[in-house]
């Protein structure tokens, strides 16, 4: 499966995506955070580490959710216009094979 048909898979339902449960786990928590932050509890916490992630991971699974969710309300507040799909398959494509780092 190609990387654009597993991201449609994810999307399109989260239980049957060809993903591993640890992937699952963690964008099921994701998802629960995006949806109704104040209703996650300490054992969503533990149910990530059982399956494997670190404190790290999960920290910077919440940052991340919460950065977002900051971009998506700000640049709807202020009007700030959409990129083009070329836009993001442009930008998914230098941060799959250059990274987040600039190499200068």
């Amino acid at each position: 499966m190609g990387d654009r048909d597993l991201v449609q898979a994810v999307l399109n339902d989260l239980t049957t995506a060809p993903i591993s449960e640890k992937d699952r786990a963690l964008y099921a928590f994701v998802k629960k955070v995006n949806a109704d932050s104040v209703a996650t509890t300490p054992e969503d916490i533990d149910q990530l580490r059982k399956v494997g992630w670190t404190d790290e991971a999960i920290y910077d699974a919440i940052t991340v959710c919460a950065l977002f969710n900051f971009y998506n309300v700000w640049i709807d507040a202020t009007g700030v216009s959409d990129m083009p799909a070329i836009g993001y398959e442009m930008s998914g494509h230098r941060l799959a094979t250059e990274g987040y780092a600039r190499n200068d």
